[in-house]
């Protein structure tokens, strides 16, 4: 090992000694060292090849001291002590900035995640609990002049853990967020690590719809001298941040809402306000370029002219009056019961050429955690050996008390008058803070001001007038008044709350509800310092209430540079952290106490007296247990509550022994369990074959006797079977001779008979013998028919034979009355619908059957009636209301022009009374004509659809002549015409002339129309062609 590992050990004990074996230590990348349980870490300022799986494996469930220092063994103590002992945890990292804190909480955070359970769950809480780093670094850390990533918030993680010892979640606590950072950056530095990692990281799609260019340069929020860190690739961590809070739990849109708002923010940066004088004097202020307020405003979703309201205006309550004054330019210009291990890594004392409100808080809770430090490790420790009557001589060491009183007290505390000047009513200023200052803090003796009474400073020209000066643990600070009232109090007014309220922006409303409207608080918000003062308070009652741990960091040089170790900047650190006095106290004391009675209950198990029940006092207990261990005199000592153990290679002794009688003892409880498990499965099994076998048996006895059953079953049916043969013979042979007994009786009468009466027959034997043959020859024929009847189908046109020539009459007379009977039959079956189709198509074939080529082709086609849906159509439902009756057919027929031949559609509307014609677009009716005009319809005799409506002479509706029409349903037309006229006793019925020459009558004139054979110039259909005024020529397809 390089040097003295732990320093408790170092010979002689000096500061020089002390600052030599760090220095060796870290020459050779050994940068990690013990005070007893405390760990110092210096940071290397490179890479180490320290931190990878092996190291974690080699010093995982591995005792303290057992390995060479490494932050992994105060990790691994920490979490077994969580797991085994069910202490709660926190680990202390603290150091003044740059020292290398935010680096060693993620060493230990991944080494509890390496270390704890596996499983789906397990591994997916590990993965967002160590990713929440990258994202929290983004928000939250900067590049400063000592550090290129500096946390400028404080952050406080609650790990929750289960009984196994695996991660259920965290709880994660910040403090302080240095907001002012946003709007201004000290030389050197640079602004939040979001916004260039944004710029630089993001696609040029994101970018376009975020409004922003890439260029550092047009944003006024961000610095130029310090926008890029050698060695940091802000694209590459954008791209590592946006992974980070996926696998945190954020969803796209919400990922996309922040990303929204810190594009406004560097919108909002580039706002200039100009000054305007009002007509009653006052001075207001108007945004120059409203280009960028435009797009910040499209992207949080508020109106541009509520937002630039809230930038120039302020509103102001008093006794239920409001009254809205206008903002000068500066105004407007303002700088807007688990398992728990906690690991706390909280911002470095800071010491900068200008010191302002920030560093004051951040140095005060830098001072607590000392205090903390002092109280658990220098103080109490001392306390308790008097306390325990343990003989010890005390150890002198620096107590900041008193500083933290100077800063914190309710009274006189530089906090307290901090918040009693922000309240105080009149003008009030940073000066007028100074000046309270120096009349109360004169005196102290950690208090500087050369304004003060104290006569020593006021020749100090080190000390401005407007700064006054702190002696803190860590040294001297400087600190500017300059801006400390403003930064306490934190104000943002209430327009602009409201406004932002107003946002269509989900994520704005969450983080402004003090701007709803229903929700105003008239009170004065909490002071930042107040604010904090309770923070660190509940923090260190936190801290308290846990086992601590504590990783001393030191910054080896402030040139953030590695193999640089600069004597006098870690001796100061050394001096202020108080680590010699920590070794002192460290080699005069004992390294573990614990109470009597959970000492006895832990380590029991090592002597046959006191297990596994002690019946003592406990203190006698845990002496006879020592003693039988034979543990030496001098490696411990008896408090009067507690056991104290000198060197923790004793406790480790234990710990080994401990761990050793478990082994035995878990291995007894297998032993037994298995045994008791043999047994009660050997049980279960033998009670198992008991009722296999009980049911094997009823079962195979179940089989026997269905077997037995079956056999007596066949047995009785082949009795019965050869009794019931045996009486069936007895009766056939009974019956036979019945028979034989009854034929030769009826021979013999026979014979006597014919003898007796042969005279009588021999006149009439022929007629008689003709009768008989021909009676017995149909009924054979009727028998045989009523075997070869055919099918019930009228159309089956098949009939058996006739056997005899002399019964042909009578053979085609039953098949004519057995075709009319079937077809009754057939007709029967038949709906009142059905009839009436059967009627019509029955009615079409009288008509035009072997008459009009057309007809065949619509023998399969049935007839619908309706074709257009005059009744649904919305179109015709006026046409159907001019409709008396009920339609019988309604279809698009084409209305032959006499000019030309040429068709018009047409709507056909047939009626028990009259027939419509109707224009096929708009509805309108063009001629309607009752039947009682209608003479007689012409047709051809070919495969055309053209048919002419002759009629009356002198009717009413004959005044524009005849009508001449072609349609595809023809048939069904005139059919349906042709039933009409018949079923009408008014009219007469109608003629159907079927002639390939007719006559029609136009108006005045009669034209013949004529068809002739042919094949149309147009198509395949028919074509209509004027001849002259007296011929239409009708040319239609040959077949």
């Amino acid at each position: 090992m390089i040097g003295v590992g732990d320093m408790v050990l170092i010979e002689p004990l000096s500061e020089d000694t002390f600052i030599e074996n760090l220095r060796k230590r870290f020459e050779h990348n050994e940068i990690y060292t013990y005070i007893g349980s405390v760990v110092i870490s210096m940071n290397p300022y490179k890479s180490l090849p320290i931190y990878t799986a092996e190291k974690v494996e080699e010093y995982r469930n591995r005792n303290f001291y057992e390995l060479s220092p490494h932050i992994y063994a105060l990790a691994d103590e920490a979490y077994r002590s969580l797991r085994d002992q069910d202490k709660d945890q926190c680990i202390l990292i603290t150091g003044e900035s740059g020292a290398g804190k935010t680096e060693a909480s993620k060493f230990v955070m991944s080494y509890v995640a390496a270390v704890c359970g596996k499983g789906q769950e397990v591994n997916k809480v590990k993965e967002q609990l160590l990713q929440s780093n990258p994202v929290l670094e983004a928000f939250g850390n900067a590049k400063t002049v000592r550090n290129d990533n500096s946390s400028r918030f404080g952050k406080y993680m609650d790990i929750e853990f289960d009984f196994k010892g695996d991660p259920l979640g965290g709880v994660i606590s910040n403090y302080l967020l240095e907001k002012s950072r946003v709007v201004k950056q000290p030389r050197g530095e640079r602004n939040f690590h979001i916004f260039y990692q944004l710029l630089s990281g993001a696609s040029d799609d994101t970018l376009k719809k975020l409004k922003l260019d890439r260029d550092f340069s047009k944003y006024n929020y961000l610095s130029l001298d310090s926008a890029t860190v050698n060695g940091l690739d802000d694209a590459a961590c954008f791209r590592t941040v946006r992974n980070a809070m996926q696998i945190v739990g954020f969803m796209e849109d919400e990922v996309q809402s922040v990303l929204e708002l810190v594009a406004a923010v560097l919108k909002l940066g580039n706002l200039e306000f100009k000054p305007e004088s009002r007509c009653n004097g006052f001075d207001e202020s108007r945004i120059k370029d409203k280009n960028d307020l435009k797009e910040m405003c499209e992207l949080l979703g508020i109106e541009q002219s509520v937002l630039e309201r809230a930038f120039s205006f302020r509103t102001v309550e008093a006794k239920m009056e409001k009254v809205s004054t206008t903002l000068n330019v500066a105004q407007a210009q303002t700088k807007s019961r688990k398992k728990v291990m906690g690991v706390l890594d909280i911002y470095g004392f800071e010491i900068f050429e200008d010191n302002s409100f920030e560093q004051f808080i951040i140095n005060y809770c830098n001072e607590k955690l000392q205090q903390i430090f002092i109280e658990l490790t220098l103080r109490e420790e001392q306390e308790e050996y008097i306390r325990e009557g343990i003989e010890w001589t005390n150890i002198e060491y620096f107590n900041n008390a008193i500083i933290c009183d100077l800063i914190e007290n309710n009274k006189n505390g530089i906090l307290a008058m901090l918040d009693e000047e922000c309240l105080r009513p009149g003008t009030v200023t940073d000066e007028t803070f100074l000046d309270k200052l120096n009349t109360v803090c004169a005196e102290h003796q950690h208090f500087e001001s050369r304004q003060s009474k104290n006569s020593k400073f006021l020749t100090d020209h080190s000390l401005p007038h407007n700064c006054f000066r702190i002696q803190h643990y860590a040294g001297k600070v400087l600190y500017r008044v300059e801006g400390f009232v403003d930064k306490n109090n934190d104000l943002l007014y209430r327009d602009l709350s409201q406004a932002m309220y107003k946002a269509n922006h989900s994520l704005i409303k969450i983080l402004f509800p003090e701007g709803n409207p229903a929700k105003v608080n008239l009170k004065r918000p909490l002071t930042a310092g107040f604010q904090f003062r309770a923070s660190v308070g509940t923090l260190m009652k936190n801290l308290l209430t846990k086992n601590p741990n504590y990783i001393r960091c030191i910054k080896p040089n402030d040139k953030k540079a590695a193999h640089i170790f600069t004597d006098s900047l870690v001796c100061h650190q050394v001096r202020y952290l108080g680590l010699m006095e920590n070794v002192r106290v460290r080699r005069a004391g004992y390294a573990f106490r614990q109470a009597y009675e959970p000492c006895l209950e832990r380590y029991k198990m090592l002597c046959k007296q006191t297990w596994p029940h002690w019946k003592g006092p406990a203190r006698e207990g845990v002496e006879v247990l020592l003693k039988n261990l034979q543990v030496a005199a001098e490696e411990f000592a008896y408090g009067r509550s507690k056991i104290f153990i000198r060197n923790p290679r004793t406790l480790f002794f234990l710990e080994e022994k401990r761990r050793q009688c478990l082994e035995d003892l878990a291995t007894l409880i297998q032993k037994i369990y298995r045994g008791w498990k043999c047994r009660t499965h050997f049980l279960l099994l033998k009670k198992s074959q008991v009722v296999v076998a009980a049911w094997y048996r009823r079962f195979a006895q179940q089989k026997k006797y269905q077997n037995i059953r079956s056999s007596a079953l066949v047995v009785q049916s082949y009795i019965r079977g050869w009794k019931a043969r045996k009486l069936l013979r007895e009766l056939k042979h009974k019956k036979r001779c019945e028979e034989a007994v009854t034929t030769i009786s009826a021979y013999w009468h026979g014979t006597q008979v014919r003898r007796e009466y042969r005279k009588f027959f021999r006149a009439n034997a022929g007629k008689k013998i003709y009768d008989f043959t021909i009676q017995r020859i149909m009924q054979k024929y009727f028998m045989g028919l009523k075997k070869t009847m055919p099918s019930m189908s009228p159309v089956d046109k098949s009939w058996p034979a006739r056997p005899y020539g002399f019964l042909d009459g009578m053979h085609q007379e039953l098949r004519r009355i057995f075709h009319l009977w079937r077809c009754k039959k057939y007709r029967s079956q038949f709906t009142e619908e059905k009839k009436a189709t059967y009627e019509e198509k029955l009615a079409a074939s009288e008509l035009f059957k072997d008459k009009k080529a057309l007809y065949p082709s619509s023998v399969g086609q049935p007839f619908k009636g309706d074709y257009v849906e005059i009744t649904k159509n919305p179109k015709y439902q006026k046409l159907n209301s001019l409709v008396e009756d009920k339609v019988l057919l309604a279809d698009v027929v084409s209305k032959i022009n006499r000019a030309n031949g040429k068709g018009a559609p047409r709507i056909f509307l047939l009626t028990k009374k009259s027939l419509v014609l109707a224009d096929q677009k708009t509805g309108q009716v063009k001629a309607s004509v009752p039947l009682l005009d209608l003479s007689s319809v012409s047709v051809s005799t070919q495969s055309d659809g053209f048919f002419a409506l002759k009629l009356k002479e002198g009717s009413t509706s004959a005044a524009k002549g005849d009508f001449l029409l072609s349609s595809d349903r023809l048939i069904e037309i005139i059919t349906k015409l042709h039933r009409i006229g018949a079923a009408s006793a008014e009219r007469n019925q109608i003629n159907i002339d079927i002639s390939d020459e007719f006559l029609v009558q136009f108006k005045q004139d009669k034209v013949c129309v004529k068809f002739i054979p042919g094949t149309p110039k147009n198509g395949n259909g028919v074509a209509c062609k004027r001849k002259n005024n007296r011929l239409l020529e009708v040319s239609v397809p040959s077949p």
